[in-house]
């Protein structure tokens, strides 16, 4: 018992960890400002890969990591989705880069708080799961929120609604594969390497790189990206292995948060009367959601059940 309260406890730790790092990489990505998201990208996914390689060899998976690459070839089903996993990914990662650098940080947050519910939605379109009374009421309160920031834009939230949808494909198509972490994360990065390092050399070949033309900063920037990328994903995967999904539930809400403080407070970018509405509503629906998750709530609806079955 003691064992698993020390193990739960650390798995928070690993967990809010995770969410921190990610919650603060819109400073990071303001460091490269100037930059094109394209080439930043195409260096997190080059310098990602050699960093989890790295991280293989330390903790001894080369092998396993050799065996898992083979099999996976045999199996065509989990290679789609490997590949998937890793195009979605990718994506998620540019339009975020883009959106800091474009100071649109405050809507790339809001992404990040309505891809839980896109994630549950998920769930129940494609793996046939059944949602209870609040996670219904949590979509229709999201959805509210949603509607009034395209209504105070006058168009599609799109940054919000790619980051969430992304991601959510993401986890969908994660969901499939079944191999270590850290070897399922060099695999992703592996799959989109070839094509981010040939785009590094077309920049090359045209004059219009960055990497080793600015300062010895940008370059250590550039390549820190990758560790940037890869450290927080794996302490994101050894923190799920501990604590309930639902604990996990309130925990990744951390991320979003801290960059929305960012946004406001930091960086300074508009917060309208507008977003604080649709953030208000957003929030209530994270509210139901959570606590539908919580043991309790999970408790009452078991008693309700028996006491129908009886």
């Amino acid at each position: 018992m003691e064992m698993d309260h020390k193990g739960e406890k650390m798995g928070v730790i690993y967990a809010a960890f995770s969410y921190l790092i990610w919650g603060l990489l819109p400073i990071y990505w303001k460091l490269l400002d100037g930059i094109g998201a394209d080439e930043i990208l195409a260096s997190r996914i080059v310098w990602s890969f050699l960093f989890m390689i790295a991280v293989l060899l330390i903790t001894r998976k080369w092998s396993s990591f050799i065996v898992t690459l083979k099999n996976l070839f045999k199996n065509k089903k989990q290679l789609v989705f490997l590949t998937t996993a890793s195009v979605l990914v990718s994506c998620n990662w540019f339009i975020y880069i883009w959106a800091v650098n474009h100071d649109q940080i405050i809507e790339a947050s809001m992404g990040y708080y309505i891809n839980p519910l896109v994630s549950v939605l998920l769930g129940m379109i494609v793996l046939k799961e059944k949602l209870s009374a609040a996670q219904y009421v949590s979509f229709f309160f999201a959805s509210i929120g949603v509607i009034i920031l395209t209504a105070s834009y006058g168009m599609l939230p799109w940054i919000s609604l790619s980051l969430a949808f992304t991601f959510g494909f993401y986890g969908l198509a994660k969901k499939m594969i079944k191999v270590d972490s850290s070897i399922g994360l060099t695999l992703e990065t592996l799959v989109i390497t070839p094509i981010a390092f040939i785009y590094i050399l077309y920049l090359f070949s045209q004059g219009t790189n960055t990497f080793l033309t600015v300062s010895v900063k940008t370059d250590l920037l550039l390549i820190l990206s990758g560790a940037a990328t890869a450290i927080p994903l794996l302490y994101f995967a050894k923190g799920a292995q501990r604590i309930p999904l639902s604990m996990l539930g309130y925990i990744q809400y951390l991320a979003p948060t801290i960059s929305l403080v960012l946004g406001v407070f930091v960086y300074r970018e508009h917060f309208s009367t507008g977003h604080m509405i649709a953030f208000s509503f957003i929030w209530f629906a994270l509210i139901i959601y959570s606590l539908s998750n919580t043991k309790f709530m999970k408790r009452e609806k078991q008693k309700r059940k028996s006491i129908k079955e009886a």
